[in-house]
């Protein structure tokens, strides 16, 4: 089946917006390095690598069925925050609008009936339910530690340990 001009438009969406969600995680991470939390600098650095990778796994779901990718230029993101738990503040309310922008991908793969995009975004869904309690996770321990230094400095410490982000799948469909 022919993926649908639609579909393709939608999915190249997504892929900007992919790349975009790298450049705001890659600026938190340079803004958390400034404030001497390399750990949390670390965990969004990481981030910014699983960003770039889910645009890959759309890029290559779009290059699989024949059509192609579009890439636009990409919004230079915000690059100040008042504390650390604004920056995952920040982050977890944009994992909210990245859930709803594959979403709405979804919806438009279901009226289309298109099941190959349907199951390539199963994975995204299930990925977003975990980005979501990351972000969501950090930020509500950050709003718990206040004002204490050495409870930052520890959270620090514990995010810093965040392995990398697994290689960038061959296929649209890996798991």
């Amino acid at each position: 089946m022919e993926i649908s001009q639609e579909l393709v438009d939608a999915i190249n969406d997504q892929i900007n917006f992919e790349l975009y969600s790298a450049f705001i995680y890659l600026s938190m991470g340079t803004w958390l390095e400034e404030q001497n939390l390399g750990g949390m600098a670390h965990w969004m650095e990481v981030q910014y690598q699983e960003e770039f990778a889910h645009a890959m796994r759309l890029y290559r779901h779009i290059t699989e069925r024949g059509a192609r990718v579009t890439l636009k230029t990409i919004e230079g993101p915000k690059a100040e925050w008042a504390s650390a738990h604004d920056v995952y503040a920040d982050a977890y309310h944009h994992e909210l609008l990245v859930t709803e922008r594959i979403y709405k991908i979804g919806n438009i793969a279901d009226k289309l009936g298109d099941r190959s995009t349907q199951s390539m975004l199963t994975w995204f869904y299930n990925e977003q339910t975990e980005e979501e309690a990351n972000t969501m996770g950090i930020r509500d321990k950050l709003k718990l530690i206040g004002d204490s230094i050495p409870a930052l400095l520890q959270l620090d410490a514990q995010l810093g340990t965040r392995p990398p982000a697994p290689p960038i799948p061959a296929e649209s469909t890996d798991p």
